[in-house]
């Protein structure tokens, strides 16, 4: 064979840069994480009950862009949470923001490479449910995909699927565990169905109704990425999202601001709930 054989091939880009972050991690946070928790926006306090934390901003860890939407930090945090060894990720990259679909999956290639078991993504989300209400937490039970990227397209990234199952893209002893511990403590829990649009741009009241009669219970714009590329590493997935409006709203507007008021408002029961659970997550 010519140079072109398996023992020659240049690494794809993605590998590269997922070997670049690990390494700019070694030796700074001290812990095999068990679990993997991405925050969503204006949820950043959770990261607060980590303890003894070592903080590391994005910007010092190679490949990682800024973080340039208000509600996200943009810090890596490792440490205790819970009893459990985790890695939590203050803020997220979005499609809308210009980076491709490789770059917004980078955290979670991460944090697989670091070794975590379970994947908990948090998000702000726009009600379409109508029994719903502002401030509301939803068990996320299923997603729709609408953003028109996919970040397993293109070479195949060492250790994935290509064609990864999404029969059950959220683990359901886990989904489990979150409704017996809301129940215990007397949080109400909503369950429902995640649809991810581009963005940033917020939904028109005909989106809406669209989106209605696809089953959607609420809508955002980020996390389906994170959880395709768990699922292709065979990683246990666990999703909740806040509630922080109702989706185009006939009376009144919708704002940046007013999601992370929201977001803020319920940042309580979501750290009570992420406490109690985390123990027995880390069981699996």
């Amino acid at each position: 064979m010519s140079g072109a054989d398996a023992g020659d091939r240049r690494r794809d880009p993605v590998e590269t840069r997922i070997d670049e972050a690990a390494a700019g991690l070694s030796g700074r946070i001290g812990i095999r994480p068990v679990i993997g928790l991405i925050l969503g926006s204006g949820l950043g306090e959770v990261a607060s009950a980590v303890e003894r934390p070592t903080a590391v901003p994005y910007t010092e860890i190679p490949g990682f862009p800024p973080s340039g939407v208000a509600g996200h930090a943009g810090r890596l945090i490792a440490g205790d949470f819970a009893g459990v060894a985790a890695v939590v990720m203050q803020g997220r990259f979005h499609l809308y923001e210009g980076h491709s679909a490789d770059v917004v999956a980078l955290p979670v290639r991460l944090l697989i490479r670091l070794g975590i078991r379970v994947l908990v993504v948090t998000n702000a989300a726009g009600g379409i449910n109508r029994r719903f209400h502002a401030g509301d937490l939803m068990l996320i039970d299923d997603h729709i995909n609408l953003m028109g990227a996919n970040p397993l397209t293109g070479p195949v990234v060492a250790d994935e699927q290509r064609f990864p199952d999404m029969s059950s893209p959220y683990d359901p002893d886990l989904m489990d565990v979150f409704e017996r511990v809301a129940l215990e403590r007397g949080i109400r829990l909503r369950r429902g169905v995640y649809c991810a649009l581009l963005g940033p741009s917020y939904e028109t009241p005909a989106e809406i109704r669209m989106l209605d009669r696809f089953g959607a219970d609420a809508v955002g714009m980020s996390t389906v990425p994170e959880v395709i590329v768990a699922r292709a590493h065979g990683i246990r997935v666990v999703g909740l999202s806040i509630v922080t409006n109702a989706a185009a709203a006939a009376t009144g507007t919708v704002s940046h601001e007013e999601v992370l008021r929201a977001s803020q408002r319920a940042v309580q029961p979501l750290l009570e709930l992420l406490l109690a659970a985390s123990p027995l997550m880390a069981s699996f």
